[in-house]
């Protein structure tokens, strides 16, 4: 009970051995995350220090509460820019920043709670259901996003902040005339550098964004700094992440409710996916339900400490692995570094150039759009590419929940097309006794008495209109009076497919026939077995497998039809 409620005594006494693996793992994710978070928390809309104070506070408390060994919570570059898409409707951060951040914290709060309560009801599996094109297609519309918002600080001109993707192409290309060729080139330059850093000097490569920021930073200085209209990010306040409590009331509950629940959503896919691709490596087994419980605990506390909405992050974790991290330690141990440096060396983070930030950012939403998985997406389905595409266009043309809510909409959606069709194979046999599809061998025969037939599917109430319209059709065309379902494949029967099952045998039985069941599975007849159904058809039209089945329906067969038969496919012939 005790590590079901604190699920950090399991691994606790292994990181009594494994510390110091631990310790220089976290020492690697505090150099990776100091870049981070002030790209995030500018792409959150916040100032830089809330990009610290979310990379302290989350990560610690997901590593006790969560069921991941090597996942590293705190800001994320998709949950930024929901996050800025959300409370920028409220207020604008340039000129309301005490009122945007007051909004941010109530909305990490929310968030939390809808993600600590679904781990309660036990939904970890409900992730499973958002389709792989859903996150492709999401994260790379976010990426092209995050990349367009930067271009200000790249080309040096003003922008209205929350223009759209459309609004902020056209302005760039009607006032291209007006660019800050000295701040262009500190951003495309300081991305140059990480670029070269992080593909050709492999040493290095895992501190690539840190170095380049800095080589940007002193580039910068030698072309005038300021004096040349180069801002900096300003100064960030040396300090640990203060107490507060959140504006909660009814009003900004009821219009950040939307954004919660997606940023619930989006968080908890993020972390565990990003959990379960590690265990694959790792062989850890990963509780779901926990990691949800996890995640909304951490947000939950963090936005008393001035914390805005974390989630599993892509980098860190992969990171945090590959450094030799053996238990959730590693995360606590990268969180007070950062605290550390917060606190001695924060003056320098102040000379830090907005446009190195934005060269920087370009290529973290670059990094976001996977090209190899969208290829393969474009070959291989043409409704998941329609998935990838609505919920891609969707992030840069609407909401970011909209664009989310329609591709998890839409992947359901066909879904449920595809089980609502489940595939009906009429067998015949060979002369080697073989069931084939009939469709498959044109040599096959079938009985004239008979029908045989294979459901691949479930037969549930999206299915029946398609499983109904076959058998009405057998039975309108009065060639069979016996049908036999070999149904191995169906994998479940809800309650209206049962009842249809007991209408349509009760049918063919008043003409003297009847439907038969062949090798059905133990789950599939639950239903039939728990409302009666399998009593109405008859118990003993259910057999174990074909042969008994055939066995005992051919002595119900018509014998002067059998006498002139000369198909005689069966053994019985």
């Amino acid at each position: 009970m005790l590590q079901r409620l604190f699920p950090f005594l399991v691994w606790l006494p292994q990181a009594k051995k494994s510390w110091k693996d631990d310790l220089v793992a976290g020492l690697t994710g505090t150099i990776i995350v100091i870049p981070q978070a002030v790209a995030f928390a500018i792409i959150a809309g916040l100032p830089p220090v809330y990009g610290f104070y979310t990379a302290m506070i989350t990560p610690i408390i997901a590593a006790l509460f969560g069921s991941s060994y090597h996942l590293i919570s705190g800001p994320t570059t998709a949950i930024s820019i929901v996050v800025f898409a959300t409370v920028s409707e409220m207020a604008d951060p340039m000129t309301e920043i005490e009122t945007y951040v007051s909004l941010t914290l109530v909305l990490t709060f929310m968030a939390g709670l809808i993600q600590f309560a679904m781990g309660l009801a036990r939904m970890g599996k409900l992730v499973n259901f958002v389709s792989h094109s859903v996150i492709i297609g999401f994260t790379a519309g976010a990426g092209v996003l995050i990349a367009f918002k930067q271009l200000q600080h790249v080309f040096g001109m003003e922008i209205p902040r929350g223009s759209s993707f459309y609004t902020i192409l056209k302005t760039i290309i009607s006032n291209i005339e007006q660019t800050n060729w000295y701040v262009f080139t500190v951003a495309i330059g300081t991305m140059v550098i990480a670029i070269i850093i992080k593909k050709y000097i492999r040493p290095l490569s895992r501190f690539y964004m840190l170095i380049a920021m800095i080589l940007g930073s002193i580039l910068a200085f030698l072309l005038g700094g300021e004096a040349k209209g180069i801002e900096n990010i300003g100064t960030i306040p040396s300090n640990l992440p203060p107490f507060s409590i959140p504006a909660f009331s009814l009003t900004n509950i009821q219009e950040l409710s939307t954004g919660a629940l997606t940023l619930a959503l989006l968080g908890l896919i993020e972390a565990v996916a990003i959990a379960r691709s590690i265990a694959l490596s790792s062989h850890q087994r990963i509780d779901g339900n926990q990691e949800f419980k996890g995640q909304g605990l951490s947000n939950m506390i963090a936005s008393f400490f001035s914390s805005y909405v974390g989630s599993g992050s892509f980098t860190r974790s992969g990171v945090n692995y590959q450094a030799g991290a053996k238990t959730p330690l590693s995360a606590i141990f990268a969180a007070v570094f950062l605290m550390i440096v917060l606190l001695l060396f924060s003056p320098y983070a102040s000379y830090l150039p907005k446009s190195a930030m934005g060269g920087i950012i370009l290529l973290v939403g670059y990094n976001l759009i996977d090209f190899h998985h969208i290829h393969q997406v474009l070959k291989s389905s043409g409704r998941e590419i329609i998935v990838l595409g609505t919920t891609m266009f969707g992030a840069l043309f609407f909401e970011l929940e909209t664009a989310l809510f329609s591709g998890i909409g839409l992947s359901l959606f066909f879904y449920l097309e595809k089980t609502a069709k489940p595939n009906i194979a009429i067998l015949g046999t060979t002369k080697a006794h073989r069931f084939i599809n009939i469709i498959r061998n044109p040599e096959v025969k079938e009985c004239p008495q008979l029908k045989i037939v294979r459901i691949d599917g479930s037969i549930y109430f999206g299915a029946l209109e398609v499983v109904s319209e076959f058998f009405s059709n057998l039975y309108e065309k009065g060639e069979v009076k016996h049908v036999l379902v070999i149904a191995k494949g169906i994998n479940f029967i809800d309650l209206s497919g049962a009842s249809w099952l007991a209408y349509e045998a009760k049918k063919w039985q008043d003409r003297g026939g009847g439907i038969y069941f062949s090798g059905l599975k133990i789950v599939s007849q639950q239903i039939l077995k728990k409302g009666g159904f399998r009593n109405e058809i008859g118990e003993e039209n259910f057999y174990p497998d074909k042969p008994s089945a055939i066995s005992d329906i051919y002595s119900k067969l018509d014998k002067n039809i059998c006498e002139t038969c000369k198909v005689r496919i069966f053994h019985e012939c």
